[in-house]
């Protein structure tokens, strides 16, 4: 996201000084990260965040928990949604949320303390019942949902994906840390930040066959290699499709989920075909005869090891 914009919508009880605009300054140096406290009271705090799309003109907005759900109604922009709290009402009533409450983080105003009361939640429900109105398609293509599989506070990953396409799982608990960023939302904003530049990175296919042993586990170096490899090429990887077990494909995909997570949502292909794939290089226990892009071959005396694949792509420089 280099020279672009993103604007940080923090969660319930936080401000603009959150840990969370910390790490997304550290791990994004070239983008200029932008935040504000929001107000406690939910129409205020929505108008004003409206407001500052129209003057600041964000190339991204990511908000989290509460402000995802403020994010959600942020139209006409790229949005990542993490962990979104859509029922912030009933969120509120059924998690000790309720009376007087401290700012988990310092505030502009230097205000410490709030209060909690019924007419407050009221007034959530009502800014919350305005999500998800007027959605067209072009719209859903801007918005992406991520959600914690370990979410013990909120759970709102079946009502996105009525609403929105793109609702991806990743490991992790409600608030967002270091880890998460740099694993799971990092890879999305870069796909975010090709399709706005028009960015078409080099393809690299990996066969499965490359990444599990005979028992499921994972082949050592996989994940280092992987990570590295999402930074600079689109990363697809490649299975079987059975003809007469469609299970297989159901098993594959939660393998990948667990494995993967995040980074590898709707980057997974099922072929028999494996020389029609169209990419630049191929990762494989057996290359396909007539693949047109260059072959890897996996356990070969040249790449025995996924430390010998992460040594000839840090000498390619992402080409």
């Amino acid at each position: 996201m280099a020279g672009k914009k993103i604007m940080y919508v923090h969660g319930f009880a936080s401000s603009a000084q959150t840990g969370t605009t910390k790490i997304l300054r550290e791990f994004l140096p070239n983008a200029t990260v932008i935040a504000y406290d929001a107000p406690l009271e939910p129409h205020d705090a929505i108008a004003m965040l409206k407001e500052k799309c129209k003057s600041d003109k964000p190339d991204l907005i990511i908000g989290t928990s509460m402000g995802g759900m403020y994010t959600e109604q942020l139209k006409g922009f790229d949005r990542i949604l993490i962990n979104p709290a859509f029922k912030m009402a009933d969120t509120m009533a059924e998690h000790g949320m309720m009376g007087k409450q401290t700012f988990m983080n310092p505030r502009a105003d230097g205000v410490q303390e709030f209060y909690v009361d019924k007419p407050l939640v009221k007034r959530y429900r009502e800014v919350c019942d305005n999500c998800f109105h007027d959605i067209d398609d072009e719209e859903r293509k801007h918005v992406f949902g991520l959600f914690g599989d370990e979410d013990d506070l909120v759970n709102t990953f079946d009502l996105f994906r009525n609403h929105y396409p793109t609702a991806i799982h990743f490991h992790g608990q409600h608030r967002m840390n270091d880890s998460t960023l740099l694993h799971y939302v990092i890879p999305v904003i870069r796909w975010i930040d090709d399709r706005q530049e028009k960015r078409e990175r080099p393809i690299v296919y990996i066969h499965l066959n490359s990444v599990r042993n005979d028992d499921d586990q994972v082949a050592p170096s996989f994940h280092k290699a992987y990570e590295m490899l999402i930074e600079h090429y689109q990363v697809m990887l490649v299975d079987e499709a059975p003809t007469n077990d469609h299970a297989h494909i159901t098993r594959t995909q939660e393998w990948v989920e667990k494995v993967c997570s995040a980074p590898a949502y709707d980057r997974v292909v099922f072929t028999n075909q494996k020389s029609l794939l169209y990419g630049d290089y191929f990762i494989d226990r057996q290359p396909a005869e007539g693949f047109m892009g260059s072959a890897i071959e996996f356990k070969s005396d040249d790449f025995k090891t996924w430390d010998d694949i992460i040594t000839y792509f840090e000498r390619l420089g992402g080409q």
